[in-house]
């Protein structure tokens, strides 16, 4: 199967970029707070139910799957990048990571407590992201949770040079309530949203940050085999 142009482009750009997105990103996630207060109820939540390890999806460097590992999750990193993920093993030798894409997840039906997509859906074409979505909701368990951090707005940019690189690649802002909807289509169930204004050093380039916090439910109304015979 031919993969999709974007998958291509995602990784090119990011193993072009890896060594120094790895210098630069991790200390702006130092300085998100409500990001962060985010992932803290998402780690009480995924220990809490105990229903599998936790999946932080397009993990790029690690920065977020070791900060899971930090509050006691049992936490593991997927990126499409291979460079990314070679940056994450060699910074953090005690995590697994794994190459992998979102759109076709190397996990058993229900394998994970929780999954963590991190601004790692931010360059998926909106049209791609039910297939996204749909897949995230196959790998979690029943009760299990699911954590996207993503760029609010509505508008596509195409970048041709990021983190001192020549590349070629798609962002994408959504409006929360179009990936609140496209999120519950799969039979998710949307417990919490946190809009915040940009920082100082966000203006203008990157405008508003959105959280989205759902989860399975424990008898899932998408699973066929759930329903009455």
């Amino acid at each position: 199967m031919t993969e999709p142009t974007y998958l291509h482009a995602s990784r090119v750009a990011y193993d072009t970029v890896a060594v120094d997105y790895a210098k630069l990103v991790p200390p702006l996630f130092e300085g998100d707070l409500y990001g962060r207060a985010m992932l803290s109820v998402f780690a009480d939540l995924v220990r809490d139910s105990d229903l599998g390890p936790v999946a932080d999806i397009g993990c790029g460097p690690g920065h977020v799957t070791a900060h899971l590992h930090s509050l006691g999750v049992r936490a593991f990193g997927i990126d499409l990048s291979p460079k990314m993920v070679a940056v994450a093993r060699r910074t953090h030798l005690d995590l697994q990571f794994e190459e992998g894409s979102m759109t076709g997840l190397d996990l058993a039906d229900g394998a994970l407590g929780g999954i963590v997509a991190w601004y790692s859906t931010v360059h998926t074409p909106p049209e791609q992201l039910p297939v996204v979505f749909a897949e995230f909701h196959r790998v979690l368990a029943p009760g299990g949770h699911l954590l996207i951090g993503f760029k609010a707005g509505d508008k596509h940019r195409h970048l041709e040079h990021a983190y001192g690189h020549d590349l070629s690649l798609d962002v994408y802002w959504l409006p929360p309530d179009t990936v609140e909807e496209l999120v519950s289509r799969t039979g998710l169930v949307v417990d919490a949203r946190l809009i915040r204004e940009p920082t100082e050093s966000e203006k203008p380039r990157q405008g508003r940050q959105a959280y989205l916090l759902a989860r399975k439910p424990a008898e899932s109304s998408a699973d066929p085999d759930s329903s009455p015979r």
